[in-house]
């Protein structure tokens, strides 16, 4: 197979005119990337077999071997490969069998700016993880590993007489792994909602309990990982708890600095979801990530650099990119790829990534020695990490 520098593109539309639509509608886009066109899944599945792609968009209703046949053959055979079905009205059985292939769901009709917009962005995306086997790992992934009794919960919820959709909205938000699942399914166009779902109470809310029980029952969107999780030094019980204190006191700060309702929803998911990567590793390099912890605990230093050295990335990149190929917002991917260093993003005053970044340093550290002074500096924020500080206790005390 040969693997071209510029980076690839395969359309995938049984009808001919929807390619040509797409050949036109993207014209402007033909000097950064090199795009092809199938009229089936077998001839795109030729394509694949002969040139690197590095995004494939699929319909979804097709003859012969349909979108979610397809890009469950290109998950097991090309995993590095993003994943997009931009398909019309198909059936809510087809759409959940989509759910685990695909990373993300357009609808017809769709504009070129929305599908340049997606395919760029997952363009991007790339440049926070390299490497091809984390990039598969994290391509591959249909859910990441939910805790065990909070799913046992779940699904006992769902196969009550009457499920109780405000009971498994708490549920969903106790756990990291069906946060992310459930933003990444909401947002996805088939659902049809205009704006970015940041909140899983919000996203509970929309989907119903019709939609909530054919994503867990039938599609097991949430379901268990093959293998359970064991990792010396790593608790995901720990790790939620951590998670769940984060995203409290972000809150506590963007409420404090009087931001939108918007922001203060996209940082309470986002402190939820800052240390994601690390069950990703958990689940798919126990070995290593368990040396990388004994390590960081063992020579003080810092665990997201032993594991850049160790593991080819952080856990805040691996984290961020996972989110961001499941089309989670870009508040939230952005606030989990910069927390441990803020620096590094462009400065835009008291954001969310502000917030994670100094409720996750008040909880290491409660004299806040590892907050990143050079950004608040930056950003003209130094003075008020004293009043951040009280929030931090109050939250602890409560």
């Amino acid at each position: 197979m040969t693997v071209d520098a510029k980076k690839n593109v395969l359309f995938v539309d049984d009808e001919p005119n929807v390619t040509q639509g797409l050949k036109r509608m993207l014209r402007p886009m033909r000097n950064e990337w090199e795009m092809s066109f199938a009229l089936s899944g077998a001839e795109a599945l030729e394509i694949m077999a002969k040139t690197h792609i590095d995004v494939i968009v699929s319909d979804m209703r097709m003859p012969g071997m349909d979108g979610a046949q397809l890009l469950g053959i290109v998950q097991e055979r090309y995993p590095n490969t993003i994943r997009i079905v931009l398909s019309g009205q198909s059936s809510k059985e087809a759409i959940l069998r989509a759910v685990g292939a695909a990373h993300q769901y357009l609808a017809k009709p769709c504009d070129a700016e929305t599908v340049k917009q997606t395919v760029s962005r997952a363009f991007m995306l790339r440049d926070i993880v390299t490497g091809d086997r984390l990039q598969g790992i994290a391509a591959k992934m249909q859910t990441l590993p939910a805790l065990p009794e909070t799913y046992s919960e779940l699904i006992e919820e769902m196969q009550a007489d009457e499920p109780s959709l405000p009971f498994i909205s708490r549920l969903i938000k106790k756990d990291v792994a069906m946060t992310a699942k459930i933003l990444q399914v909401v947002n996805s166009a088939y659902f049809g909602i205009r704006r970015k779902i940041t909140s899983p109470d919000d996203a509970v809310r929309y989907l119903g309990l019709e939609n909530i029980s054919a994503l867990v029952l039938a599609a097991n969107v949430f379901g268990q990982m093959d293998k359970k999780i064991s990792v010396p030094g790593f608790s995901m019980a720990g790790l939620w708890s951590h998670s769940g204190e984060v995203g409290r006191v972000a809150q506590m700060i963007l409420k404090a600095e009087n931001k939108p309702k918007q922001d203060v929803d996209d940082v309470l998911t986002a402190g939820l979801l800052h240390d994601c990567g690390k069950l990703v590793f958990a689940a798919n390099m126990p070995e290593k990530y368990a040396d990388v912890i004994k390590a960081a605990k063992e020579t003080g230093r810092l665990a997201d650099q032993l594991e850049r050295e160790e593991l080819g990335a952080s856990h805040a990149e691996m984290g961020a990119y996972l989110l961001g190929i499941w089309g989670l917002p870009d508040a939230i991917v952005e606030a989990v790829a910069f927390h441990h260093n803020p620096s590094d993003f462009p400065h835009q005053g008291c954001t969310s990534l502000t917030a994670v970044h100094i409720a996750d340093c008040l909880f290491h550290n409660k004299d806040g020695a590892t907050v990143d002074g050079t950004y608040l500096a930056k950003t003209g924020l130094s003075e008020r990490l004293t009043v951040w500080q009280d929030l931090a206790q109050q939250n602890q005390g409560g």
